[in-house]
């Protein structure tokens, strides 16, 4: 049996001077933290224990990716995922330069025996779990934002199960959409508690804040790169779960491992970015779900943006990146 350890690699894009945030996740011995530039980033970034990938690297690493992703957009992250990709990585965590981890921060096994979700419940609103708040993730259907605490209903035992994917939870200002803010804003500590598992065809949004991937499934790390900024992470989740039960995978949730002190947003700015994810968040789904079939997780991939693009929910462009994405990984 391989007893190699594990290569982890940690992905943030910036466009500010390190951050505290940086200056931590730098620190752990068992990680690499890969730092991607834009033309934003301040001339001569740099930190210790960190690779820097600015825009010469990235055109260097994958000259063709690097030149179909449009520049100033978070899905020039997607050049960290292929470096680490080609360093043989076994585990890619996205995570932001606004988020602070709490000491001991890690994520779970990938496989055990885990508090596991009822199937089939639908869409659910997995902060009801960790927290008595009204507060929804960013990307919830806002049909369900008042959905009852009842629906989210968990099997009497632990159930085994191999997790696809990690969403940690973020404190203090967590991943909600701009409805939230702009009617509450109220910070949140969520509750302390085991990992839970969601079920085959029980559906939450995640974000890219505090998230790992195993490497089976690193072709579902793709950014849409012409969707809106405030969509682009929570259509790549929504997209990945049909495809992660196909796979024989589940998405799973923990407790709040980072707090989030989060840059400067134009609450406003941010409704009007979300508007497409508001219209769109349940059909994508729905597309997705019934394009997913007995092939490939590329091919599936492919196959489920090909099916948002006959709904116009993506643009004709969006094939090129992918398609170049898919080659890479």
């Amino acid at each position: 049996m391989d007893q190699r350890p594990l290569k982890r690699f940690i992905i943030i894009t910036s466009i500010f001077e390190p951050t505290t945030a940086i200056e931590s996740f730098s620190a752990m011995a068992d990680y690499q933290l890969v730092v991607v530039g834009d033309k934003k980033t301040p001339a001569g970034w740099q930190y210790n224990n960190v690779i820097y990938l600015d825009v010469e690297a990235q055109l260097a690493l994958a000259p063709e990716l690097a030149n179909v992703i449009p520049f100033n957009h978070y899905g020039r992250k997607m050049l960290g995922y292929i470096y680490a990709l080609q360093q043989g990585a076994d585990i890619i965590i996205d995570t932001d330069d606004d988020n602070i981890p709490y000491q001991g921060w890690s994520f779970p096994a990938f496989e055990g025996h885990f508090t596991t979700s009822e199937p089939s419940l639908g869409w659910i609103n997995i902060y009801h779990h960790f927290s008595d708040q009204p507060i929804w993730p960013r990307g919830l259907p806002l049909r369900n934002i008042r959905d009852s605490r009842d629906k989210l209903k968990w099997q009497p035992a632990r159930q085994p199960a191999q997790v696809g994917i990690w969403q940690g939870l973020a404190d203090e200002d967590p991943d909600v959409d701009a409805i939230y803010r702009l009617t509450s804003d109220t910070p949140c500590i969520f509750k302390k508690g085991e990992p839970v598992v969601l079920a085959k065809n029980t559906v939450s949004p995640y974000n890219s804040q505090n998230t790992a991937y195993r490497r089976e499934l690193f072709p579902l790390l793709y950014l849409p790169s012409f969707v809106t900024f405030r969509f682009t992470d929570i259509l790549r989740g929504i997209i990945a779960q049909p495809i992660l039960w196909q796979e024989g995978f589940l998405l799973g949730f923990t407790e709040a491992t980072v707090v989030q002190k989060r840059n400067v947003h134009d609450y406003f700015k941010d409704f009007q970015s979300e508007v497409p994810m508001y219209l769109h968040t349940e059909t994508s789904l729905e597309a997705v779900a019934a394009a997913v079939g007995q092939r490939s997780v590329k091919d599936n991939l492919w196959q489920a943006y090909e099916a948002l693009l006959r709904l116009s929910i993506v643009e004709k462009r969006e094939m090129d990146v992918l398609a170049e994405w898919l080659r890479l990984c």
